[in-house]
């Protein structure tokens, strides 16, 4: 049934009980105002002197950046609160500040514009989320010119409700684009003009019911686009979708429908071919489920064979429900159960797990870590190998690669998988599958002879004997190889990054887990400086992280040195001072990034802007990497205050996002930015930075076709790869690789990949900082084997002349 345009202000429609009709919204209480020189201030005075204020007075903040006042405020019920601050800024320039509630960044870098006079004041509007009872809202100066004045927030809590944009819902027959202003979030979804075109919510809700669903649209023609509304796969309903005068021209429209506890879908699907008009988002009034389940308990190992174990672990609770637990070896997901126990199979033989568990609800949301427990699958047992594969036979030798095929090996119990190695015996690749393939293309090394030979494997971890060697063959030259390196200095706990002084005089260098930081000279000369205070560990790859000399470093005039590390309440990017022998000082510039024990992200540098860029994990929340107002599963790029830098694409520091976890980020000669990033269980990436753009996690691990969505430039499997830090030299990236155990070499063509090889396959174990030397076609990598997923062995770091 259709609705006419002058009736849709009140009500749209209904649909055996699923969608029903919509009444007019009761009015909103009044606003409760909290005055200023009642609030909590910190670094900042009361005072009276500028006319214009109500109360008794106003708050003056000091110059300075992390100044702040912080109210005390009381919510009827837990919703969505119009928060309007007055204030006055009677300079010329802007005084951006960073508001919080409970802890948590909900305006970041919100400008607080110039009013012309210190008697001038002026109201600035937003909304954000409050809990039921008290709130402490903060608003913290982000750059060094302080705060304004306050005179108080006006708290109005309207019903609560949550935003979904449409550019990171499920597209069938559409485009996200930003051609038309106006629009919220990255962008907006234009439908292709045919009947069937859709867009799909997934929504979540606390409570099952019926809610509100708002549709923000624009239609920019005179024609009616009407859509069929379902919800949860049910009976679609027919609504008109009339002309709102432009495309830039937007408008709301509301129905009802009955929503299930947890997660929901709510698809808008064309019904004529002129298709939808413009979509923007979906806002669901009601309570959508935030909570995350409680942390599992203790898990524990069981009935383990050589490629299997019963995990058990205590059970999580969550106000809708626990629909399952993911199950992880360290950063690495390993299975997924319904309810404990669960037994794991198809895993390694005599090989020693690092298992913890997290709980999920309906909603996506993610629990805490459990505990890990460490268990070692049995020897395999006592069996008929593999049968000898046949000789390989080799063809299409290029510099960087040649295809292998050979005869395929036979086992009682099914081969697995088939290990292509060389002459030293060093892995070059694994083929897997069910049966797997007998030919491959496989990496190789520049102006290399090899002779290679296949191992095969079966269920039991079985490897059979060595096949015949093939005939030797010679690849070509090329530029941009790594050579064999020298040792720079070794003894390292785990060295996690590597930043260089500007005239390349030395290196500062952290320590993950022990929070150390080294000077290091071409020499190999170490000396300690210092440690970072407040740094703690998450069991996992969290810690001590990343570090960024400022790109004007002079030990005199500047001092700034940079770092990313978790601390008690997440991870955040601290300053220090360094004078070129010892630090000193420490301000946290940046917080409210969320940590756990794996997915904390953590690289920094300065980018060719002056700007620093980072980046973070989605914390194992993945719905946090498709959320603009997440600092989680980003690459962020703010100033040395921590404000968001000037052109970001959103006005944040948010500068590109639909991350997992990224970690290597370095810049091209065009000044292009790459990023290596960690897969979940199948495919990890390399990714090409522009920014505004969503690099589509969760929906996307690897290359997918979702509209709105980049995929990367190039994939590997998480066992090859498992990447970490990147360095470019002329124009190639080397990319460390912690589970591949090698130096990934990918050769640049502008803005694609022409070239990808590897060089010391298992020779140096896990490799994770890479770094170019300043003025020298060389780098410095560096091995983590002492971490807790290495061989134990203290770690080196390393220089490799490129040429």
């Amino acid at each position: 049934m259709n609705l006419r345009w002058s009736r849709a202000a009140c009500a749209l429609v209904l649909a055996a009980g699923t969608l029903t009709a919509l009444t007019a919204a009761a009015a909103h209480a009044a606003p409760t105002r909290y005055e200023a020189e009642n609030a909590t201030v910190v670094q900042g005075v009361v005072e009276s002197n500028h006319a214009g204020y109500s109360g008794t007075g106003f708050v003056n903040g000091e110059n300075v950046a992390g100044s702040y006042t912080e109210w005390t405020v009381t919510a009827p019920a837990a919703g969505t609160a119009t928060l309007a601050f007055r204030y006055a800024n009677g300079t010329t320039a802007n005084r951006p500040g960073d508001i919080s509630v409970n802890g948590t960044l909900v305006a970041d870098d919100r400008a607080f514009n110039p009013t012309g006079a210190w008697s001038t004041w002026a109201t600035s509007t937003f909304t954000a989320p409050l809990q039921a009872g008290a709130n402490k809202i903060r608003a913290t100066a982000a750059a060094v010119g302080g705060n304004p004045n306050w005179d108080y927030l006006d708290v109005e809590v309207a019903a609560p409700s949550t935003d979904y944009q449409a550019e990171s819902a499920t597209i069938s027959q559409g485009v996200v684009e930003s051609n038309h202003a106006g629009f919220t979030g990255s962008g907006f979804v234009n439908y292709d003009n045919v009947v069937g075109s859709s867009v799909e919510f997934t929504v979540s809700a606390a409570t099952a019911g019926p809610q509100t669903l708002k549709f923000r649209f624009a239609n920019g023609t005179t024609t009616n686009r009407p859509m069929g509304i379902s919800v949860n796969g049910g009976a679609a309903v027919n609504q008109d979708f009339p002309g709102t005068g432009a495309w830039s021209t937007w408008q709301e429209l509301s129905v009802t429908a009955t929503l299930n506890a947890g997660a929901n879908t709510v698809r808008a699907t064309a019904t004529t071919a002129n298709g939808g008009p413009n979509l923007d988002r979906l806002s669901v009034t009601g309570p959508g489920d935030t909570e995350k389940p409680t942390a599992p308990g203790q898990p524990s190992c069981g009935e383990i064979t050589h490629n299997s174990l019963k995990l058990d672990w205590g059970p999580s609770t969550d106000n809708i429900g626990v629909v399952a637990y993911d199950i992880f070896h360290l950063g690495t997901q390993i299975g997924t159960a319904p309810a404990p126990p669960y037994t794991l199979t198809g895993l390694t033989p005599d090989f020693a797990y690092q298992i913890s568990v997290f709980a999920r609800d309906a909603s996506g949301n993610v629990s805490d870590s459990s505990p890990e427990v460490s268990c070692r699958t049995q020897p395999a047992p006592a069996d008929d190998p593999p049968s000898q594969p046949g000789q390989p036979a080799v063809s299409g030798v290029q510099p960087t690669q040649a295809t292998v095929t050979w005869g395929a090996s036979t086992d009682d119990n099914g081969v697995t998988a088939y290990r292509i190695v060389d002459q030293s015996n060093a892995l070059l690749k694994e083929v897997t599958g069910t049966p797997p393939a007998t030919t491959t293309t496989v990496p190789l090394e520049c102006n290399k002879t090899y002779q290679v030979r296949v191992i095969a494997r079966d269920t039991a971890g079985q490897l059979s004997t060595p096949s015949t060697a093939s005939a030797g063959f010679t690849t070509g030259s090329c530029g941009t190889v790594p050579q064999p390196p020298t040792t720079v200095v070794g003894g390292w706990d785990v060295p996690w990054d590597i930043s260089w002084a500007p005239d390349g005089s030395f290196a500062l260098v952290t320590e993950r887990d022990t929070f150390r930081v080294f000077k290091v000279t071409p020499s190999g000369t170490r000396t300690q400086v210092g440690t970072v205070p407040n740094s703690q560990t998450t069991g996992g790859e969290g810690g001590l992280m990343g570090v960024a000399m400022s790109p004007t470093w002079n030990g005199g005039t500047d001092q700034e040195v940079f770092f990313m590390h978790t601390s008690s309440e997440g991870n955040r990017v601290a300053k220090m001072s360094f004078n070129g022998t010892a630090l000193s000082g420490y301000t946290s510039i940046l917080q409210g990034i969320a940590k756990n024990r794996y997915h904390n992200g953590g690289r920094l540098k300065f980018g060719p802007d002056g700007y620093l860029y980072l980046t973070t994990g989605d914390a194992q929340q993945t719905s946090t990497a498709q959320n603009l107002s997440s600092l989680n599963g980003k690459i962020l790029r703010i100033t040395k205050t921590g404000a968001a830098a000037p052109g970001n694409p959103f006005n944040t520091r948010v500068y590109s996002y639909g991350h997992r976890n990224p970690q290597g980020i370095a810049w091209d000669s065009a000044g292009r930015l790459w990023s290596s990033e960690l897969g979940n269980s199948s495919r990890d990436e390399l990714n090409l930075i522009l920014p505004g753009r969503n690099y589509g996690w969760p929906q996307c691990e690897g290359s997918c076709s979702v509209s709105g969505m980049t995929n990367p430039k190039h994939t590997w499997s998480v066992s090859e790869a498992s990447p970490s830090g990147i360095a470019i030299v002329n124009n190639t990236i080397f990319m460390a690789a912690l589970r591949g155990q090698r130096l990934w070499r990918i050769v640049l063509n502008g803005e694609n990949v022409s070239t990808v090889n590897s060089y010391f396959n298992g020779t140096y174990g896990r490799l994770r900082a890479v770094e170019k030397v300043p003025g020298a076609s060389a780098i410095w990598f560096g091995s983590t084997n002492s971490d807790n997923n290495g061989s134990g062995a203290a770690d080196v770091i390393r220089r490799s002349t490129i040429q």
